[in-house]
């Protein structure tokens, strides 16, 4: 496909950063926002931590991000460890600002993923019940989470998919889905969620390999598989490296092209607050 064929069909991305802890990382973060800005991204998101631990990072750095560049600026929302007062609360401040956009969560567990999620008798159930409460307070643009693989507290794939369709039921107008290395993991997904009924845009989140041992490392927190072949590939490989770069770049483009023929359209990048890689995927999108 060339560059203008992918420039007419309108291809669309979007950017997932978190908010920095010290002062040359924002620093680091606005660099790498303002190197990604001209590329004109649908929304630019902005993470919580485990627990809701960075809420007032996340609302100060997604109004300055609306403020700096006057893209569609995104806060993500979870209900953990959250009274649903408190939860409304964010909403209403999001509301304040200007932010229209929200990415909401049940989130993980502040013991971190994998540990056991307690529900508060006065908060939120899950990410159904919040979207369904945000909703209530205004009309917000709101995007959900999907797991091409399940998710890892899902009995089984019955289960996963009724609780999306439940999400998108209580007014989620997208979903975008955790990491994945197998584009097959992604069609059959997309498969069970059309038998479902879900008829919203299911949006690739594309997770480039800046550093393979750190995405491994967390791919298996949350139960997504890495291909052997994969494996092979970085075997050896130190990150930071000229090498590595390469196989980045290689990988992750193999990777959006293959969606992209697929006729996907939209995608989400899981920039880690750095553009290098993200910028080279743009311009193979016809961006």
């Amino acid at each position: 496909m060339t560059f203008e064929a992918k420039r007419a069909r309108g291809v669309t991305m979007s950017f997932e950063f978190f908010p920095p802890k010290t002062e040359a990382a924002e620093e680091k973060f606005w660099q790498s926002l303002e190197a990604l800005a001209p590329l004109k991204p649908s929304m630019v998101s902005v993470t919580y931590g485990a627990g809701g631990s960075d809420r007032e990072r996340t609302t100060r750095m997604v109004s300055e991000v609306k403020k700096r560049t006057g893209l569609e600026a995104a806060a993500h929302l979870t209900c953990v460890g959250a009274s649903r007062d408190e939860v409304d609360e964010v909403v209403r401040g999001y509301q304040a600002a200007g932010i229209n956009h929200i990415v909401a969560l049940r989130g993980d567990p502040p013991a971190g993923i994998g540990e056991r999620f307690e529900t508060r008798p006065d908060g939120y159930r899950d990410g159904a019940d919040l979207v369904a409460g945000i909703r209530k307070i205004g009309d917000f643009d709101i995007s959900v989470a999907a797991y091409p693989e399940k998710h890892p507290e899902s009995r089984d794939w019955q289960f996963d998919i009724d609780n999306l369709k439940r999400k998108v039921d209580a007014g989620a107008n997208r979903a975008i889905t955790q990491m994945f290395f197998d584009n097959a993991d992604y069609w059959r997904f997309l498969d069970r969620c059309t038998k479902a009924g879900i008829s919203v845009p299911i949006v690739p989140g594309i997770q480039p390999i800046h550093n393979f041992v750190q995405v491994s490392r967390f791919a298996a927190k949350c139960k997504a598989r890495i291909p052997g072949e994969l494996t092979r590939r970085f075997e050896g490989v130190e990150a930071g490296t000229d090498l590595h770069g390469m196989l980045a770049a290689a990988t992750a483009a193999q990777q959006v092209t293959e969606l992209l023929e697929g006729g996907v359209t939209a995608f989400h990048f899981f920039t880690m607050n750095r553009s290098e890689l993200v910028i080279a995927l743009a311009r193979l999108l016809g961006h």
